[in-house]
């Protein structure tokens, strides 16, 4: 398991081919001028997906997130963001049609992560931070017992921090495997803040700790994520969309 650079080594920069593997920080607060022409590279099954949201601003986060997934992943192809194809892969995993790159999307708030591989199966989780009140109770229900255990021995007020971190590190890997809602929680550990993110421990399949590289993220004040390659000591590189993203959509 490798550790994963800090917040600071973000870099600012306009997507461009695929190659290795991206972790892609996207502010999506500029499309909210830009709705339109964030809709307009939908497919109608992403567009009647939005339609089907109560809220305004949950319907405009799901439209900006995926239009800047078709954005990251045209640039990376050298396609035309409306031009993509996707289908339902094992467990539900949108994949590329036709394409040899794996990506994965998480968006909370107003902020998504793309992640991008050439080279592996590929999984991120984003979540804006926030009180957890039951944290124990979910984790001692939910989590690996040690996990569990590792959280009850902080102090208060770095349990929900912690909590969030084991949270999005596990959502990645299971993204990252595909294996949906399928996989149960407490069949692998994670490390806890403030060491290292790592793959301790995983049971009931064919996958190693050592053949993964676990990534801790911090792409803005507020939210804390994590990224799964299935691939050890994996090379990462961080870029962040810049603030005008929605022109580049054309």
């Amino acid at each position: 398991m490798t550790a994963f650079p800090q917040a600071d080594a973000w870099s600012v920069a306009e997507p461009g081919r695929a190659g290795g593997t991206t972790i892609w920080s996207i502010d999506l607060a500029p499309a909210d001028d830009a709705q339109a022409a964030c809709a307009a590279v939908l497919s109608p099954e992403e567009r009647a997906r939005a339609a089907r949201f109560l809220r305004s601003g949950d319907r405009a986060r799901f439209i900006a997130s995926h239009a800047a997934l078709r954005l990251v992943l045209a640039y990376a192809l050298g396609s035309e963001p409306r031009a993509l194809a996707f289908a339902a892969g094992p467990a539900g995993k949108p994949e590329l049609v036709g394409a040899g790159l794996a990506f994965n999307l998480s968006h909370s708030g107003d902020r998504a992560l793309v992640g991008l591989s050439t080279q592996a199966r590929i999984g991120c989780d984003l979540e804006a931070l926030r009180p957890v009140p039951d944290a124990i109770r979910i984790a001692r229900s939910t989590f690996a017992a040690d996990e569990a255990a590792g959280l009850a021995a902080l102090p208060p007020a770095a349990r929900d921090r912690a909590f969030m971190a084991v949270w999005t590190r596990k959502e990645a890997i299971v993204k990252a495997i595909g294996a949906g809602l399928s996989m149960p929680l407490d069949r692998f550990s994670v490390s806890l803040p403030p060491g290292p993110a790592t793959l301790l421990r995983i049971s009931g399949g064919r996958e190693e700790p050592a053949d993964w590289t676990l990534a801790h993220l911090e792409p803005g004040p507020g939210y804390i994520g994590a990224a799964a390659i299935a691939q050890a000591h994996a090379p990462l590189r961080l870029h962040a969309l810049p603030p005008g993203w929605p022109r580049l959509i054309g």
